[in-house]
């Protein structure tokens, strides 16, 4: 049985740092994109950035780039979300995903990963 479980969410001020885990178990995910999506009340889910089991290549929406780190710890089948600089619109449910089809579909939509962890909350205050 496939799990993905995210950890490390909390409540921290603006301008804060945060590290998200997630641990995935259940089946080999070397041919897999890890993907990082949030979802904020009343909103869609979001893409935040995505890397690749096996190369380590990274992605990262606008919104991040330049102050979230992804990567991932092959050994311990774990991903992992650097967050710097937070600013309150980062508040968000944080869900890692992950997507077999990366090679020929979109990494960008939720709809194309495989499996979801239950999420974990970050609340930036100002």
């Amino acid at each position: 049985q496939v799990q993905l479980v995210e950890s490390g969410g909390g409540l921290v001020q603006t301008g804060g740092s945060l590290r998200l885990s997630c641990a995935a178990s259940g089946r080999t995910f070397s041919y897999y994109a890890m993907g990082w999506f949030r979802q904020a009340p009343g909103k869609a889910r979001e893409f935040v950035g995505v890397v690749t089991w096996s190369g380590g290549n990274t992605a990262y929406a606008d919104s991040v780039k330049g102050r979230f780190t992804i990567s991932r710890d092959t050994a311990k089948n774990t991903v992992y979300l650097q967050m710097n600089s937070l600013k309150p619109e980062d508040t968000a449910v944080y869900y890692c995903a992950a997507n077999s089809q990366w090679r020929t579909m979109s990494i960008t939509e939720p709809r194309r990963y495989d499996y979801w962890g239950q999420g974990t909350q970050v609340t930036v205050s100002s």
